[in-house]
């Protein structure tokens, strides 16, 4: 079973940079894919970004195209999530995500959730 943990988050003035990590285990390299949602409040949880774990392919929201950047670790079987330019409505709960299997790297096709990190933006 896969288990994820996020860290990095925090607050940051508008404009600043994040980086987000999550730390996987039991997490190996016939793992599917791998993803950030976030979720701010009253609103629904969206992805941010995926990565296909074999070939480094991403997608990004295109709210975040251009500022934000998915990348892994396999080594250290870790997920991070750069975050450039923030603005204030990028602020909201940041979950890692996985998914072993070949299938949909959506909401209802993820099988491992993270806890968490709180991302607050200052203007």
């Amino acid at each position: 079973e896969v288990q994820l943990v996020e860290s990095g988050g925090g607050s940051v003035q508008a404009g600043g940079s994040l980086r987000l990590s999550c730390a996987a285990s039991g997490y190996t390299v016939s793992s599917y894919c791998m993803a950030w949602f976030r979720q701010a409040p009253g609103k629904e949880r969206e992805r941010v970004a995926r990565i296909l774990v074999r070939s480094g392919n991403t997608v990004y929201a295109d709210s975040v195209k251009g500022r934000f950047t998915i990348s892994q670790d396999n080594a250290k079987n870790t997920l991070y999530l750069q975050m450039n330019s923030l603005k204030p409505e990028d602020a909201a709960m940041y979950y890692c995500a996985a998914r072993s299997r070949i299938g949909l790297c959506n909401e209802d096709g993820i099988e491992y959730w993270g806890k968490g990190t709180l991302v607050t933006i200052s203007s």
